[in-house]
Order: structure tokens, then C-alpha cells, then sequence
């Protein structure tokens, strides 16, 4: 945290790609957050829909900003331009086909600012990087959810030995979905996370991936025990296409990738960061290009270029106005 420790500036980030039929509720239940100090930013992977239309009656809003990407870069990097152009101090990621609840953020944001969490001395702290007895900084708060299936069944997530699961399979027996992995998605994130871990990898896995980062570099991760958010699969959504569904190829390709970076640390004890790598930045609408800023996080080269141009490009109508 960076500003007010204890009132951060949360920036919610919705990344969404030709859902113009989904985004308007989206977009309502980010606003009707009671956690007072937010931003919402949709990030339009160039969506060919009626995306942009239907957004219009927001572009007023004072805490709403639309950002619209030059090209279709992919959910990890839509997420990680949400990142690169928002400077929140704590930055959560909605999906435009969830719906939180309304305070949802209010109980992830105490959780982040508690002053009084410490190690308690009856666990092995060493394992985490921490020491026994130390005040702790929680880098990640998530919460339990429900998620309404495509066949109308309705789950509860609430089995947080999912977050294992890429370490320690065994522990998973009994769910009632095998792999619990949307729990992360639903977190709330210090900024220092991003700048310690890096962005999202490039594959439809990024959450999972983020996720196993976050435990195996030893960040703090606390979890609402309580059902506060919705997640509803659509027949457009990535679990049901046959090109990214769970049993799709490409999928089992980025499954291998996770799986490669967890025996690394099993051997090395170590995970590297994940610079952000999106050298073809662009932006061909920014309706708040006054709350853009670049967030101090590890990028390739070619994409920090690529962001100071797309701020100067957006910047200097404004300043031109002024």
C-alpha cells in the first residue's frame, strides 16, 4: 500500500471481449460496491460486438473509465494492460460474466489493511520466507464463491485445500468440480504483489499459474470464508468452447507449463517473476485518459516503450484541451 494504508484506492479491473450482452450488469454490480474508494476500468479487447455501445451510459460516471484495445491481445494480457495502465494501491480482476456481491470488496479490503496479523509461532514461518511472531502484510485477500454451471447446477466453492491442488493433488479428493481454481479470480491484490511477482503469463491457465506463484514465493493469502461472488458459465465462455475447454489441447498445453514451473520449485525452492511482454500496446480509446499511469511492475523492454507511447498519445489530446 502505498497512499492510505488503511482507505486504499482499489482499482477494478474488467477485462471482456465481445460481451456487450453481459457487460451492463457487470459494470453495475463493480459500481454498487460498498467499499467507497474504487475505480472501474474496462479493458475492451477489441471487441467486434456492441461493446462499445453498450458502456455509453456509463462513460459519465465519475469512478468509470473505458479503455479500448487497438488489438485482441487475449485475456492474460487484457488483464495485464488493466494492471500496466491502472495505480490503484490494491487491484481486483471481475470477469464480465461475475457478479459480486455488494461488499464483497468491503470485506477483502479490512482483511488487506489489518494492522494486527502476526506469524504465529506454532507454524513453520520459515517455509514462507517469515519468521515466527512477525506482523504480517496480507498480499491477497480471496473469497468463497458459487458457481452457477451451464447444465443449471449450482456449486458452492468453498474447499480452500483447492488451492493446492497443482502441489498437492492428493488433498483434492471429494470436489464436487475437479480443480477449484477460480478462487484466485475472484482475489483482491496489494499492489506490491505485481511488482514483486510480475503480470499474468499468456495462456489461458493465468490465473491458475498466477496463483501457484503467489503461494510457492511465500506471499500471505487470507480467505472470506464467505460466498461473495457469483461466477455463471455461458456457452461463450472459455471452459465450454471446445477450443479452451478443460479437455481442449491447448489447455492440457498450458496445464504442462504450470505443472513445469511447479517441479522447478520443487528442485529450486524458487519461481521466477513474469514480466509483462505485450510490445504491440496500443489503445484506441481511453475515456479517462487522466487516471492513466504506469504501474512500477517488471515488463519487457519493448513493452514499457510501448506503454510510455500509448500514455503520450492519450495524454496530449488532453493537455491540448486544456
Amino acid at each position: 500500500m502505498t497512499r492510505d494504508p488503511l482507505s486504499p484506492l482499489v482499482d477494478i479491473v474488467i477485462p471482456t471481449y465481445n460481451r456487450a450482452h453481459l457487460i451492463d450488469a457487470a459494470i453495475r454490480a463493480a459500481l454498487d460496491q460498498s467499499w467507497w474508494n474504487t475505480r472501474v476500468t474496462v479493458i475492451d479487447d477489441a471487441s467486434t460486438d456492441a461493446t462499445a455501445q453498450a458502456v455509453e451510459p456509463f462513460l459519465t460516471h465519475p469512478k468509470f473509465n473505458y479503455i479500448r484495445l487497438a488489438r485482441n491481445l487475449g485475456t492474460a494480457n487484457a488483464k495485464n494492460a488493466g494492471l500496466l495502465l491502472t495505480g490503484g494501491d490494491a487491484v481486483t480482476f471481475h470477469d464480465s460474466d461475475d457478479i459480486p456481491h455488494r461488499d464483497k470488496l468491503l470485506h477483502q479490503v479490512r482483511v488487506l489493511t489489518a494492522q494486527d496479523i502476526g506469524a504465529d509461532d506454532c507454524l513453520n514461518w520459515r517455509l514462507a520466507g517469515k519468521q515466527a511472531g512477525q506482523r504480517l502484510e496480507v498480499s491477497a485477500a480471496l473469497v468463497h464463491h458459487e458457481l452457477i454451471l451451464s447444465d443449471g447446477r449450482r456449486v458452492e466453492i468453498r474447499r480452500d485445500l483447492s488451492l493446492l491442488d497443482d502441489v498437492f493433488p492428493n488433498l483434492q479428493m471429494g470436489a464436487q468440480v475437479p480443480g477449484e481454481w477460480t478462487h484466485v479470480n475472484s482475489g483482491l491484490f496489494a499492489a506490491d504483489v505485481f511488482r514483486r511477482l510480475g503480470g499474468f503469463e499468456d495462456c489461458i491457465e493465468e490465473d491458475r499459474e498466477f496463483r501457484n506463484r503467489l503461494i510457492l514465493n511465500g506471499e500471505v493469502i487470507w480467505i472470506v470464508p464467505e460466498l461473495l461472488l457469483t461466477k455463471i458459465e455461458t456457452p461463450d465462455s472459455l471452459t465450454q468452447s471446445a477450443a479452451s475447454d478443460y479437455d481442449s489441447a491447448r489447455r492440457r498445453a498450458d496445464r504442462q507449463a504450470v505443472w513445469a514451473r511447479v517441479d522447478r520449485w520443487r528442485k529450486t525452492g524458487k519461481v521466477d517473476p513474469a514480466p509483462v511482454d505485450i510490445p504491440h500496446l496500443g489503445l484506441a480509446h481511453v475515456s479517462q485518459p487522466g487516471w492513466l499511469r504506469q504501474r512500477d511492475m517488471p515488463v519487457t523492454q519493448q513493452t514499457a516503450a510501448a506503454v510510455q507511447q500509448s500514455l503520450a498519445a492519450n495524454r496530449a489530446p488532453q493537455m491540448a484541451a486544456q
